[in-house]
């Protein structure tokens, strides 16, 4: 056999698909074009799992600055592209090659999708000269990723590349935030071209200001309304974090003295001790106020359709999309715009009028409607006590989800992955600010915790991380921790460990019968402690819930010592449940 030359590199030696890139300063490449146009766009980092299809755009993010994050399932990095576009409200960024390589990253785009959360996928695809050839990995991405999500395109020529990845990233910021999708083929990022012959937009020279407040018209009415109401209730959701808009959000509840309940990631958005802030009676205040606002968040499972609103209530609807706005409940008002803009109008608007029209007793109303909230909310909290403090063996889930909460610092962000588990935690886990709660969302994905715990950490390297798994969870996409400690974003995972999947298990326990009803929900006893050991990192089992404490300080001390993950797996009761499981709410 001929061995080539010894002074011969891999590259003089790879066949001639491979062509040498050239080096010439008046020439570009069309994966340098992608990452110029990420770059214009505000992407500092992309996630990823290689493939022959994409690599030049690896080679542009080289030479833009911007960081690669390489992980062992494209599930995790559409997952973490999500994760990190919630937590730095900048656009995030997935690079996957082509037929596999996108279709395992469909779970996180379609999460991103049900979340509202601006997610550019650019998946690869094999040459236009092999259209329809039957070449390796080719599928109708473009078809499949459609339904999926805002926007979805094929790329055909190089000269467009930066254009079309400008135009999907605005698609992703257009009404309500959401994901896009471009394919480029192979031939295409390979191929170089003049620099004058590429179009490539001006960084925000092709952007509008989506800051709209709709009708003026209706921002003075919906003032009018809250100014004479007695009884309000305010419930923020996962838009008012993404849009910026959790300031306004305080500045309206404060001015106006409205009780406000917030769901997603606008949860932390009050200190627990503010007096606007209540998380236990939503229930209560929607089935006796007589001005509802709801901001951000659709009328879905979750909300039950909006059917445990009260019909005698004023209900009103502010959403950055129109096509939400008024879906599944009639309204009296609607405004579709942007969250944060519309409140800070209101409560402009509120305070110029209030010599007038405020000091007829409503306000004095508010306080009183205020106090007998706060009554029941203590009534409830002090009923859940003998669960959050049980010391019962097996381990209660409802004191491992207290536990966690005494735990979290001021500047701790908490990951939640799971079903059961999560909807449990949900009861107890408050975090200290805004942005600091992370959920699979109305998609109910599980798998969402290590990519969402990964680029929390990158996106905040100064910040601690916790995520909460089921064990169901984990098990999904655990093994890309160790590509949180490649690359520098330890954090601390917590295993509610039932060896089952529990919220579906209920279900099927009460449909069928105990005999039938543990079929396809078990899971084996695991010691996941064992597998942060094999990655390196700390690893303890807890089987007492005194234990629970000092095991997870144990572990926040190793992270800060080595640099490596911690997993503590907390042995819970399988026979325990959230509320909402037993009532199966989401199915209803």
């Amino acid at each position: 056999m001929n061995k080539p030359p010894e002074n011969k590199s891999r590259s003089d030696t790879a066949t001639d698909t491979l062509a040498r890139k050239s080096r010439a300063a008046d020439v570009v490449s069309g994966g340098h074009l992608v990452a110029r146009a990420l770059k214009n766009e505000g992407v500092d980092t992309i996630f990823t799992l290689c493939g022959g299809h994409i690599i030049d755009i690896y080679d542009g993010c080289l030479d833009e600055g911007i960081r690669i994050i390489d992980v062992r399932h494209e599930q995790t990095a559409a997952h973490a592209a999500d994760g990190y576009a919630r937590q730095t409200g900048k656009l995030g960024c997935v690079v996957t090659t082509a037929g596999p390589g996108c279709t395992n990253a469909v779970t996180g785009i379609a999460t991103a999708f049900r979340s509202e959360s601006p997610v550019l996928h650019i998946g690869g695809q094999s040459a236009l000269a092999q259209h329809k050839m039957g070449s390796l990995q080719d599928l109708p991405h473009v078809d499949m990723m459609t339904p999926i999500t805002k926007f979805a395109s094929g790329v055909f020529s190089t000269e467009r590349v930066a254009d079309m990845v400008s135009m999907a990233a605005r698609e992703c910021f257009s009404g309500a935030y959401g994901p896009s999708y471009l394919e480029i083929p192979r031939d295409v990022l390979d191929r170089e071209i003049p620099v004058e012959s590429a179009v490539i937009p001006k960084a925000g020279s092709y952007r509008a200001s989506v800051r709209s407040i709709g009708d003026p018209a209706d921002i003075e009415k919906l003032a009018s309304i809250l100014i004479q109401s007695k009884s309000p209730a305010a419930l923020f959701g996962q838009q008012v974090w993404s849009s910026g808009g959790h300031q306004d959000a305080l500045n309206f509840i404060r001015a106006l003295d409205i009780p406000a309940y917030m769901n997603g990631a606008s949860r932390g958005m009050l200190p627990i001790d503010d007096p606007h802030h209540f998380d236990r009676t939503r229930r209560d205040a929607f089935a006796n106020a007589d001005v509802i606002v709801i901001v951000g968040t659709p009328f879905d499972f979750r909300m039950g359709y909006g059917k445990r609103i009260s019909n005698d209530a004023t209900l009103i609807q502010i959403d950055q999309s129109y096509a939400t706005v008024g879906k599944n409940r009639d309204l009296s008002l609607g405004l579709a715009g942007d969250p944060g803009a519309i409140l800070a109008a209101v409560a402009q608007a509120v305070c110029a009028a209030s010599s007038g029209r405020i000091d007829d007793g409503a306000r004095q109303s508010r306080q009183k409607w205020m106090a007998k909230l706060r009554e029941i909310e203590i009534t409830k909290l002090e009923k859940l006590m003998p669960l959050f403090t049980t010391d019962q063996s097996p381990i209660h889930p409802y004191r491992l989800a207290w536990e966690i909460n005494q735990f979290l610092g001021d500047d701790t962000i908490y990951v939640g992955d799971g079903g059961d588990i999560v909807t449990i935690s949900a009861q107890a886990v408050r975090p200290r600010n805004p942005g600091q709660w992370m959920d699979p969302g109305a998609l109910g994905s599980l798998g969402v915790g290590t990519g969402f715990s990964m680029a929390a950490k990158l996106a905040h390297p100064d910040k601690e991380v916790i995520c909460l798994y089921g064990d169901g969870a984990f098990g999904m996409t655990a093994f890309d921790m160790e590509t949180a400690q490649r690359f520098g974003a330890p954090y601390l995972a917590v295993i509610g460990n039932n060896s089952a999947m529990n919220q579906i298990r209920y279900g099927q326990i009460t449909k069928y019968g105990s005999e039938r009803g543990n079929v396809g929900n078990q899971l084996g006893d695991v010691q996941f402690s064992k597998f942060a050991e094999m990655i390196g990192g700390y690893g303890e089992e807890v089987r007492d819930a005194s234990e629970i404490q000092p095991a997870l300080q144990r572990a926040r001390a190793a992270i800060a010592k080595s640099g490596k993950c911690a997993v503590v797996n907390v042995w819970v009761d399988p026979d325990e449940y959230a509320p909402g499981t037993k009532a199966q709410t989401m199915y209803k």
